[in-house]
């Protein structure tokens, strides 16, 4: 299992962000090698990464001030800058519209070499994301909501995933499996309100600053139910969103949805006959004509289909979300990803966990690697 990190005895948000920091200090310096790396990649050094992300400072701090408090106390507590847990919570924001797409790696080739270099200078070190399933009670085995995710990304990356359990600013538990530094991902709030993230990509990404979708997720971890994300939705998005995702989700009372969302707003991908499947293109029609060029080693579409297979099962549990989430049929591009090793390094991803949620009883399943070569094991 991935490292543990309880910081929910902290009476404020920067003791809890200091608690943290410190004990995952070693994990949020490997966060941020493999973020400068990828930036590079990208034509973005990691001074010019730091320096975009302030932007976004006064919209987190307008959505919820107790979170600027805990990103600086991540930031003393890891011994990094502020404005480097400030880049990692924005990485979706500072990546460009064209991450995911095929072409135009040769057009920034040598901005990425320069980007690289003035890393380098700085002295940091050189080195398709995501099926989702959401599964309704009537549809599943058991009468209860279920939710599951591969979350595919970089895998060095899988070194700085931790386990984060901590509290809101009014108290509520909040569990969430993500990137050291980062406030949140992949969680689940004592409530019994479950999320997680598929990325996508549309073509106002990043043009203006917006709320970052890391800081969103952990602002939505608060909600009691996928009703209540909905209206959070509503009351917080004249802020605006800085950059393109959807947000899988399902609740305790046995709701499930899908909430895309975008810097041209948001819409609602409801289930049907029971489930809801997501990869990473937009399904809302209110939102297709945003969608960005996405490559075909992404395969959104045909894991998507594939996933669709998999939702249609009669009876969906615990050991069909497993096969779900271990489904290896399509090769290097299935739900369950392994490396391929033809691949560069910024663009080699697999699926670095699996993870498995039942809101009604708050439990949590985990795969720390490829989901088919590891178990899920049940988080205490």
């Amino acid at each position: 299992m991935f490292p543990i990190i309880d910081v929910s005895q902290h009476s404020t948000a920067h003791a809890r962000g200091l608690a943290y920091g410190r004990a995952a200090a070693v994990q949020t310096a490997h966060s941020v090698a493999t973020y400068a790396r990828l930036f590079a990649s990208c034509g973005i050094s990691w001074a010019e990464a730091a320096q975009r992300s302030r932007a976004y400072l006064p919209i987190i701090e307008a959505l919820d001030a107790s979170l600027v408090d805990e990103l600086h106390g991540i930031a003393a507590g890891s011994g990094q800058p502020i404005e480097a847990i400030l880049a990692l919570n924005c990485r979706t924001e500072i990546l460009p519209a064209s991450y995911l797409d095929d072409a135009g790696a040769h057009e920034i080739a040598a901005s990425a070499a320069a980007a690289l270099a003035a890393n380098r200078r700085a002295g940091l070190q050189d080195w398709s994301e995501c099926t989702a399933m959401c599964v309704a009670p009537e549809a599943s085995a058991d009468g209860a909501a279920w939710f599951a995710q591969n979350w595919d990304w970089i895998g060095r990356q899988r070194a700085a995933l931790v386990v984060l359990k901590t509290v809101d600013v009014a108290g509520r538990r909040i569990t969430t499996l993500t990137e050291a530094g980062m406030l949140a991902k992949i969680g689940l709030g004592d409530a019994g309100f479950a999320l997680g993230l598929n990325i996508v990509r549309s073509l106002c990404d990043g043009a203006r600053p917006g709320i970052p979708v890391h800081v969103l997720l952990r602002h939505l971890l608060s909600c009691a139910s996928v009703a209540d994300a909905r209206e959070r939705l509503k009351a917080i998005e004249a802020l605006g969103f800085g950059s393109s995702s959807n947000i899988p989700c399902a609740d305790a009372l046995g709701k499930v949805a899908c909430f895309e969302v975008a810097p041209a707003g948001w819409a609602e991908l409801k289930p049907v006959n029971g489930t809801t499947v997501h990869t990473n293109h937009f399904l809302c029609e209110a939102l297709l004509p945003q969608q960005a060029p996405v490559g075909a080693a992404v395969s959104s579409a045909p894991r998507l289909a594939t996933a669709s297979r998999h939702a249609a099962r009669p009876r969906l549990g615990l050991v069909e979300l497993q096969d779900f989430l271990r489904d290896e049929s399509d090769g290097y591009l299935s739900i369950c990803r392994s490396p391929n090793p033809a691949w560069p390094l910024e663009s080699r991803m697999e699926s670095v966990a699996g993870i498995i949620i039942r809101p009604r009883s708050r439990q949590i399943w985990i795969a720390p690697d490829v989901p088919s070569r590891v178990a899920f094991s049940e988080l205490a």
